[in-house]
């Protein structure tokens, strides 16, 4: 069964949160440009949504001349001085020795812990973010080891795909879950009750895949979660058609999968260049067809179509694309905006409780 049509929509709510205000803390040095892009994203992101109030952390002397440039955000946010920073190519246990309790990336997350925050961003390095985010946060209960969404463009509008690198590796239990968390997250997106769910896999057939792939799709067969509907498998290029609301794979395949499709969209994005300044010919047909070919290119753009979820966490944090300029920063503040007012924690929470009710000791699943 495909994903429904049109669900490139942001999930709409109708719970009580709606109306609280949605504290956002951002790690300002985190990323390839740093507060450069942090803060007037974060500007763009108070004009879309007013009533967001934001906590700033990084180097004052770096950030307070910025901010002075901005003063409607200087009035919705607080500025707090973070003294270290955490490299792009820090390894994660390196940064979480070093940063632990006073790096720009730590205290945005330590402040969703402390809750003066509902939810924290960053640019910066992703196996730092989510070694401090789990060493922080911890996992919620019943997860082993939380996991990376990515919002997938497709010809159907967007799909979730979990996950894309947060770890190696994934027994059945562990698909399980990861197919509960990324249906609360599309039924919040795209304001689907019951997203469709396909497990990736090198065939559709049945008697294909390695066991624990098989596993996990006999139990979700057999859960049969009222959140969410399992379609079965599904392959590669059903990702791009938008097969499925939410994609579920482990880490190593999903981050693979993710590059390529970046990788894809550039190798595109030439062709197309040069393809157009053969000649002038070319070049008029450009030229006519320019507003088309920026459509396609913002749509096709990884560090526009701009925010990963970390899933499992007693928290949210929104890892942006480190390249991302500000228009792509906003929108993975958007993003974190979203989950915080449709209560994204909440609904996993009691999605798993729903499953942990019906699910069936691992032996007793049909083989």
């Amino acid at each position: 069964m495909p994903a429904k049509a049109g669900n490139a929509g942001r999930g709409v709510g109708d719970d009580n949160s709606m109306n609280d205000t949605v504290r956002i803390a951002l790690d300002a040095m985190g990323g390839d440009h740093g507060p450069t892009v942090v803060i007037p994203a974060a500007a763009i992101a108070l004009g879309r949504h007013p009533d967001i109030r934001f906590s700033i952390h990084g180097d004052e002397a770096v950030c307070g001349p910025i901010l002075d440039a901005h003063p409607a955000l200087k009035a919705a946010s607080v500025l707090h001085h973070a003294p270290v920073s955490i490299r792009m190519d820090e390894k994660p246990s390196q940064a979480l020795r070093q940063g632990r309790g006073k790096s720009s990336m730590w205290l945005a997350i330590d402040a969703v812990k402390t809750g003066e925050a509902d939810c924290a961003v960053s640019a910066g390095n992703t196996g730092a973010l989510m070694a401090m985010a789990t060493f922080c946060l911890r996992t919620m209960a019943k997860i082993d080891r939380p996991a990376i969404a990515a919002i997938w463009p497709t010809l159907r509008g967007e799909s979730i795909v979990l996950d894309v690198g947060a770890t190696i590796g994934a027994d059945a239990p562990h698909l399980v879950d990861l197919a509960v968390m990324g249906s609360a997250m599309a039924s919040i997106m795209f304001d689907i009750p019951r997203p469709t769910v396909g497990l990736l896999n090198v065939g559709t057939e049945e008697v294909k895949g390695i066991e624990d792939v098989k596993l996990a799709g006999r139990m979700l067969k057999e859960y049969d979660f009222p959140n969410l509907q399992y379609i079965g498998y599904v392959e590669g290029d059903d990702i791009g058609r938008g097969t499925a609301d939410v994609v579920v794979t482990e880490g190593f395949s999903g981050n693979i999968a993710l590059k390529t499709a970046e990788g894809t969209a550039k190798q595109v994005g030439s062709y197309l260049k040069a393809a157009m300044s053969r000649n002038w010919r070319t070049k008029l047909g450009y030229l006519l067809a320019k507003s088309a070919f920026d459509a396609l290119r913002e749509k096709m753009d990884p560090k526009t179509v701009n925010g990963g979820v970390f899933l499992g966490l007693n928290g949210i944090v929104i890892k942006s694309h480190g390249g991302a300029e500000a228009l792509g920063y906003a929108s993975a503040i958007d993003l974190g905006y979203d989950m915080v007012k449709h209560r994204l924690l909440a609904r996993i929470s009691e999605t798993l409780a729903r499953g942990e009710s019906m699910r069936p000791a691992a032996g007793e699943v049909a083989s």
